[in-house]
């Protein structure tokens, strides 16, 4: 794919919204983000239930019975990442897994840019918690982000960090969305040539991460567990990705941008809608 130099990439402000999914117990989904995650219900109408911190979304879950789970090595959701503000109310999200549902806790890293704990919810999907170290305290080589994957206790950093946290205060946000994908330079061509996301770090053939403005990744897709996977059938698991824009001239760039690489796009004037190669449904809105 050709990328057009003059067309302009993401808006550098472009920060991750809510992520849906779509779940077939909807009551017991609901329970695990609220008691063990940490996430206020926000609204609950029907068959939806928004979850969120500080009056912010953050995961809306939505009632699909009748959908059949995709076979192993499909494509998807490898995990939702909530970024949390301080390490203290990273202690508390991981103190209430620990209490909770021990069982779900799948293990722990420190990425330099950012220390990360994860788990999985009932129904299979990846979650990851973590806070950022400041940006002046990462390092990047010829346009890369050094990230790695050290040993993090669990125990120590509770002992270190557990403190008063007020959930109903204490922001979070939908730090980044890391995705299960059939291959990576199909990946690359979507969410960097067409998307306008940056490149800030690439595995080889393996994983890539990209972001806007600077960050470390806003998305990550990775063929650890799908390589060579096709699109998706509509399946329980990831529903949609948000990504928010600043304002209605980065919507608009976007909308240009995407239909330039043939992307198809549904665009309402408030919401641009559009697929992955894969079929994992993104929506772009402003902030």
């Amino acid at each position: 794919m050709h990328v057009n130099e003059n067309l302009p990439g993401l808006d550098a402000a472009t920060t991750m919204g809510a992520v849906t999914l779509l779940v077939g117990d909807l009551d017991a989904q609901t329970a695990f983000y609220r008691d063990v995650v940490t996430l206020q219900v926000l609204a609950a109408a029907g068959d939806t239930v928004t979850l969120g911190r500080a009056e912010r979304p953050l995961v809306i879950l939505r009632h699909e019975p009748a959908l059949r789970h995709a076979a192993a090595g499909s494509a998807g959701l490898f995990h939702t990442a909530i970024l949390f503000e301080t390490q203290a109310a990273l202690a508390g999200a991981l103190y209430s897994v620990a209490q909770h549902a021990p069982h779900t806790f799948t293990g722990s890293a420190d990425h330099l840019v950012s220390q990360a704990f994860y788990l999985t919810d009932p129904e299979g999907n990846g979650i990851e918690l973590y806070w950022d170290r400041a940006r002046t305290e990462w390092s990047w080589t010829h346009g890369q982000v050094e990230m790695d994957t050290l040993f993090l206790d669990p125990n120590t950093f509770l002992r270190t960090h557990l403190g008063e946290v007020d959930t109903a205060t204490d922001a979070a946000a939908i730090g980044h969305v890391h995705l299960s994908v059939g291959d990576v330079a199909t990946a690359r061509a979507f969410y960097v040539d067409a998307l306008g996301f940056d490149v800030t770090a690439a595995l080889g053939g393996q994983a890539l991460f990209v972001s806007a403005g600077g960050y470390h990744h806003h998305m990550a897709m990775n063929v650890w567990n799908s390589r060579g996977a096709g699109p998706r059938m509509p399946a329980p698991g990831l529903g949609r990705v948000d990504l928010a824009l600043p304002d209605a001239d980065g919507l608009g760039a976007l909308a240009e941008r995407l239909r330039h690489y043939g992307v198809g796009v549904r665009d309402d004037g408030r919401t641009i809608a559009f697929d992955d190669p894969w079929n994992n449904a993104l929506h772009a809105v402003v902030a």
